[in-house]
């Protein structure tokens, strides 16, 4: 009997041991898109991919977009061995085929941006645009403060 009622336990166990590994893991929610706005875009980012790769160590582009006159301030040091900056003002504007485009221009008549870039994605962290003239030429923006050394305080 004893034989018996060990045996039934070491069953029900083993099968308690199944049915737990069956139990679906609860997904995590995707950020919900944002609407491509001014306002949803305003704040400080930070160009974390660029053409499918992380930029190279020590390089960065940081972007601060100010929705109330819709100019931005650009930190970079891509073309240059100390921070560039440069400002100028952005524009969003609806394409009926893809959606929202930005483009922008820069102060001092230095002319406007080279390219426009479609929004294809855009959450409360994260903004993915891609070049309108070279499809693989994708950019990944995430949120961020703009540390006080690169913005010169």
């Amino acid at each position: 009997m004893k034989r018996f009622i060990l045996l039934t336990i070491s069953l029900l166990v083993l099968i308690l041991g199944f049915v737990s590994c069956d139990e679906p893991t609860p997904e995590v929610p995707a950020e919900p898109e944002l609407e491509v706005t001014a306002n949803n875009i305003a704040g400080e980012w930070k160009l974390a991919e660029w053409k499918g790769a992380p930029l190279a160590e020590g390089s960065y582009v940081y972007i601060n977009f100010v929705r109330s006159d819709r100019t931005y301030t650009l930190y970079q040091n891509l073309d240059s061995f100390s921070t560039r900056t440069l400002t100028g003002s952005f524009f969003i504007e609806t394409d009926p085929e893809l959606g929202a485009v930005i483009r922008g221009n820069y102060d001092y008549d230095r002319g406007d941006w080279a390219h426009r870039y479609w929004v294809i994605s855009l959450t409360a962290n994260e903004m993915v645009w891609v070049n309108l003239d070279n499809v693989v030429d994708q950019s990944v923006y995430t949120r961020t403060t703009i540390p006080a050394e690169i913005k010169g305080e």
